[in-house]
Formats: C-alpha cells, structure tokens, sequence
C-alpha cells in the first residue's frame, strides 16, 4: 500500500480495512517528500475490490477514502476509419468536424484546411470553416489572409444581427488586426468579441494592453477587473494590473493584488520580478516577460529585462534576445539603440538558435527592413516560415542569405532541402549540399544528408561510397552514416568490411531508424554464409545464419514480433542440407515455408520480398503445388500493386523512409512492384524474364539492396 500527498499532514492516520474488517492503522506524518509505503500480508480470497484505504487528520477529519472499483465491461468500440476525401463528403458540418479532428490531433498524413476549403468553395460564407481557416492562417503568421476569412466569418454571423451568437471570429479579428498594427480596428473588434461571455476574460485583458499600450491607465484598470472577474487566476492579468496600479499611483493595491499572485503560484516569474526585481536565470523565460511587457507598451521594462539576460550562454537564445532587444528600442522611438542591437544579433551564434514565436517573426521582419544586409536574420526567418509551410517564402530569404554570407554551411543544406522537397529541382538541390559541405567539411550531419540526397537522385552505390571513404573520421561520429557506409560495402559486394564496420561500435537506434542497423548486420550474415556455401563450406554457413538469427547487444536492437525472417530460414536450411543433416534442413525449411504476412514499414503485409523465400522453402519439401500458387499469387500481388495509386497511409505515425527528402510514392510503389514480380518469375524458373525486371530495378533505384543481392549470388548458394 502506498500514500503520496500534496501537502504536509501531521499526524495522519492511514487505515486499511479488508472487507470492512481486520483493520490495520498506522499514525504517521505523511508529506510530499516520500511516499508512505507498507507491505501488508492479507488473507488468502482477498480481491482488490475487498480493500479500502482512508486517511484521516489528528482531529478525524476525513481526508481520502478509496477502493478499487472491479473493471466495468463495456461494449467494444468501434474501430477508427480513415475519413473520406473532401469531396466525397456530403455536409459541410462534417467537412468542418473532419478539419477540426485533424488539427486537434496534429495528424501526420493528412491536412485540415483541404476540408475546411472545400466546404468554403461550397458555400463561402461558412461561418466556422472560415474561422477555422482564418486561424490556420494566423498561426502561420500570414496576417492579410486570415483577415480576410475572419471577416468573411463575421459577416455570415451578422447576417441576421448585429450582435454574433458566437464572438470568437471578432477575437481572432482582433488578434490578427494588432499583429498588424491597427490597433484602433483591433480594440473595436475585441471590444465587439466581448458581447459573448466566453470571450469576454481574453478580450478584455486584450483590451487592456491596448489602453496601456496608450496611456490610458483608467480604462485599463476597469478592462482588467472585468477580465479578472471572470478569469481570477489569470496570472498576466493580475500582473498587468498591478504594473497598472502602480501608474495610478495605488501602490498598496497594486501590492497586495501581487502577494495573492504570488499565493496562486510561487514560480510565477512577473509576479517575483514585480515584487522584488527577480528575474529568471532563462533566456527564453526573459523573452516572454520581456514580450509581455512590450505588448502593453512597457518598453522601458521590456528593455531591462532582456539587457539582464546571459549573453555567454549556448543554448541559441543569445540572438533572439538582440534582435527583441532592437525591435523593442525601435518601439520605443530609440533608432541608434536598436541598430546597435540588431547588429550584435547579427554576429552571435547562430548554433541551435530557433526563433518560433509569431512576434519573433515580427522582430526579423522589422530587422531584415533595418537592415537588409543581416544574412542572419534572414536565414531565421527563413526557418521560422519554413517551418509554417510557407516554403517559397523561406526558400527566397535563404538565397537572399546565402548570397549576403556564402560561408554559413547550414543555409546552404536548408536550400538543398527545399529545392528538392518543394522545387523538386534535383540538380539545385546537390549544387547547393555540394556548397555546404565546402563551407564545412566538418559537418557530419550535411555529409549524411548529402549522402541521402545522392540516394534519391540516383547516384550510384559505388560512387557514394567513394565519396564516404573520404570523409572516414566523419563517418565514425554518426550511427545512420555508420549504418550508411555498411549499406554501401553490402552493395558492393564487400559484406567482410560491412561486419568489421557493423561489430566496431555500439548502435543507438534511433526514431526512424528503427531496424536499419539490424537489416545490415543480418544481410551481412546472409552474404558470408552464401559465399560460405558457394564455396563448400556449409559447417561455416550454418555458423553465419545462427548469427543472423542473434542479435548481440551492440546493435541497440532486436527483429520485430511480427517480421518475417524466411529468408534466415530457408539459407539456414540450405546449409543444413549441404552438412548431410536432412532433419534439420526439413525443420528449418518447415519454418520459412510456414510464415505468412510480414511487418514492413510500421504495416502488417500479405505479401513481402520474403514471400519468395517461402516459396522457395516448400520447392525443397517437395510441395511444388503450393509453391506454384504462393508464387503465382506473390505474382498477382506485384502486378495489383504496380496498379495502385500509391499514397500514405491514414494511420501512419512513422515514415522512416520519408523522414529527410520528399519520395516519389508511385515510383517506390513501381519499384516494389517490379523487385516482388521479378522474385515470382525466378521462383516460377524463369530466369531470364527475372533478370530483365531485375535490370529495371536497378535503373529505378541504383541503391535498391535486395535486388543487388539477388544479382550478386554466387552460383551454388
């Protein structure tokens, strides 16, 4: 039995009963520094739901009772389904209801807006669906659009009346309108929002930081008490308030109100900074304050505060700090001021520096128009839009960067990204990783990438691995580009120094990476023991696929439950057969030829490039029928495939194979397609209808290492 709490109670009383009955107590200060434990024998029969715990103060007030409740049965529930496409749906309620689900669960495969626009190219007035958009919009930062939806939101909800039934699109309005500096439209429209209750709290805290953005520090104290009447544990409001008491000259109220923040919640770092002058060791957390400040027109603390920040820190927070620094002395009418900042923004380091906030956007909109030579600034707000899908946009400031500072590597593998991924310009893509690695030639990271990128153009395997022989002392610093390099002795043909490679270090696998590492050690395995095989020695065959079959520690990982090691086990029978042991070839064959389905990038399959090697199993059994029909089916399958329209899946959460550069799904689609038809016809016995799809493969996808493997078995493994 164990008891935490929250807080200290002295002289606690903790009793347990078993059916009402035979109770055990114990008096014991309880406190949130350690639970109270206790190991208690209990009668044989005792089900959970027999028990009952209560704790009780000295003074026998009852502080808990709790039983364990028996687990009701409920009715199954119904299994989630992909929803349709948009314009397949019939209602825009359930066009709205789709986009909402979507947004609300960040969904990896699909996107909100398309079911949101469609219901607007249905009816353009929609009141909900404009919102939503006008929201999507927001938070990308794109201002002039999402006014233009939350107009056309308020517009259908004042059809009928002045006053909506529903003020939230005349919030989002308000909120976008001050992003743009109209604070006139937006103090009307929040004042607007604030005829429905529940917008009243946000929207008059809103209002408020505009009357004090103005001085008017009456009608800011009056907007605040209204927002705190509704909202009495809104921490900035409070704050705000006393900052506001206190240019009414109301100190006494402005510190009492601040002693109850405090009373709310100790770790609130306004409420301690208005207190006492404490401010927070972070940067981030002098970033928000500071914002805060400046929000309500409060420059001067807004500077104070971001001037008290650790200039010496690593952590990428350094030039965000500068550059609100420089936008808020510009604020303030302080020009030399924020020049000067801009420019020390300018030369810090740029390392892990991620500015993500939309006023952040704003700074290095306001920095860029200071200076338009500030490559920093505008590789930041390249990845800040990026970041929001508004691809074009940062593509266009990462160039306007790389041209102000050609040295900076990383700009340059930003620009590699987004020409491929977004320009599908293959070429402009490997100039600009080609630049990066120049610019450094120490990044491991850009050499991976680039690697990656070669890959997906089709460079040879041969090639690539020139290229990462080259840089041997990056390539031990990363496990995918260690994983990399092994791949690459596999497909040449060289499994000896893929498994010195694979055995010198310890893996840590990482998310995405799930199984690649494994995948090589195991083809390794596969190799040496054909080449074992082919040259007479199936003792030391056997040896290879017993490894392949265990999975030492240093790889980090072990094969799925559900994967289908066929291919193991029908090589491993082989072997057997050639030792003179049939027994256990029949036993390993068995194996192989029993396995049905495979788990293959995070999806359970019917068929997969193992199902060959099932086939192949029931040939050496001697069930030639059955070996025909899997093989045939194996067949029909590539041929259904190669037809499909290939898409992601709906409840795909990990795409490993999409994770850096933009595939082409129907090509990769094809490519399976052709590998699994051509495994049918070898299997069926005919060869040279093989080898040409093989041939195809190949031209596809130079790096395709199943088909390089097929085409590289020796004859007689």
């Amino acid at each position: 039995m164990g008891v935490c709490v929250t807080r200290q109670v002295p002289g606690a009383r903790v009793r347990l009963e078993v059916k009402g009955r035979n109770p055990w107590e114990w008096v014991h200060d309880l406190s949130p520094r350690g639970a109270f434990l206790q190991t208690i024998d209990l009668p044989p029969g005792v089900m959970s739901e027999d028990l009952a715990v209560t704790i009780k103060t000295e003074d026998e007030r009852e502080l808990l009772r709790y039983t364990p409740l028996t687990s009701p049965r409920r009715p199954a529930q119904e299994a989630a389904t992909e929803p349709a496409a948009p314009g397949d749906i019939e209602s825009n309620d359930e066009l709205y209801v789709t986009g909402l689900h979507l947004e609300q669960y960040r969904h990896a495969t699909r996107h909100p807006e398309a079911y949101w626009l469609e219901a607007i190219r249905r009816d353009p007035g929609d009141s909900r669906c404009n919102n939503a958009l006008g929201l999507w919009h927001l938070r990308r930062g794109e201002f002039k659009q999402a006014e233009e939806y939350f107009w056309h939101a308020v517009q259908r909800l004042t059809l009928r009346n002045p006053n909506p039934y529903d003020g939230e699109p005349y919030y989002n309005l308000g909120l976008t309108l001050r992003y743009l500096n109209r604070d006139d439209e937006a103090y009307a429209a929040f004042y607007k929002s604030t005829w429905n209750r529940e917008r009243q709290a946000a929207a008059f805290m809103a209002l408020a930081e505009l009357d004090a953005k103005r001085n008017q520090w009456e009608s800011a104290e009056e907007h605040l008490r209204s927002s705190l009447r509704l909202d009495g544990d809104n921490l900035n409001a409070r704050n705000l308030a006393a900052m506001v008491l206190r240019e009414l000259g109301r100190e006494t109220e402005a510190a009492r109100l601040l002693r109850e923040t405090a009373d709310l919640d100790p770790t609130d770092f306004w409420a301690r900074y208005l207190i006492n002058g404490s401010l927070p060791s972070d940067n981030r957390l002098l970033l928000d304050l500071a914002l805060d400040c400046a929000r309500a027109g409060f420059y001067a603390k807004a500077t104070t505060i971001l001037k008290a920040a650790d200039r010496l820190v690593n952590d990428g927070s350094v030039p965000t700090i500068s550059y609100a620094l420089g936008y808020v002395h510009q604020q303030a009418g302080e020009a030399i001021a924020a020049k000067r900042a801009y420019s020390e923004a300018a030369e810090g380091d740029p390392s892990y520096c991620f500015p993500n906030r939309l006023e952040e956007m704003i700074v290095l909109e306001a920095a860029i128009a200071g200076d338009p030579r500030d490559a920093r600034a505008a590789y930041y707000l390249g990845n800040l839009l990026y970041d929001r899908l508004r691809h074009d946009e940062a593509i266009a400031l990462w160039e306007q960067s790389a041209r102000l500072d050609p040295s900076w590597s990383v700009v340059w593998r930003n620009l590699g990204i987004g020409y491929f991924n977004v320009r599908g310009e293959s070429d402009a893509a490997r100039a600009a990783f080609d630049k990066a690695l120049e610019a450094d030639p120490t990044d491991a990271r850009v050499l991976y990438e680039r690697d990656q990128l070669w890959k997906r153009t089709g460079e040879s395997p041969l090639r690539r691995l020139e290229e990462l022989e080259k840089f041997s002392d990056l390539v031990r610093l990363r496990d995918d580009l260690s994983v990399e390099l092994a791949t690459l002795y596999n497909d040449t043909n060289q499994p000896e120094k893929a498994l010195a490679l694979i055995e010198s270090r310890r893996f840590q696998p990482w998310e995405g990476g799930e199984g690649l590492v494994l995948r090589q050690y195991v083809r390794t395995q596969l190799a040496l023991g054909r080449r074992a095989l082919a040259d007479g020695k199936p003792a030391e065959a056997r040896r290879f696929m017993e490894a392949a079959l265990d999975c030492p520690a240093n790889l980090g990982e072990a094969a799925h439950l559900l994967a289908n090691q066929s291919d193991i086990f029908y090589l491993f029978g082989t072997a057997c057969e050639a030792a003179g042991d049939l027994p256990a070839a029949h036993k390993w064959w068995e194996r192989a030829a029993s396995h049905e389905g495979d788990f293959r990038e995070m999806s359970v399959r019917s068929f997969s490039e193992m199902t060959y090697y099932s086939a192949l199993a029931l040939k050496r059994l001697r069930r030639s029928r059955k070996a025909e029909k899997l093989l045939r089916d194996l067949l029909a399958y590539a041929e259904n495939l190669m037809q499909q329209k290939a898409q992601v899946d709906y409840f795909a959460t990990s795409l490993p194979a999409m994770l850096l550069f933009e595939d082409d799904l129907q090509r990769r689609n094809a490519v399976t397609a052709l590998f699994l038809e051509a495994q049918a016809w070898l299997g069926l016995g005919d060869a040279a209808k093989a080898q040409e799809l093989l041939a195809r493969v190949r031209s596809l996808d130079p790096s395709h290492s199943m088909a390089a493997d097929l085409l590289a078995q020796p004859k007689g493994s």
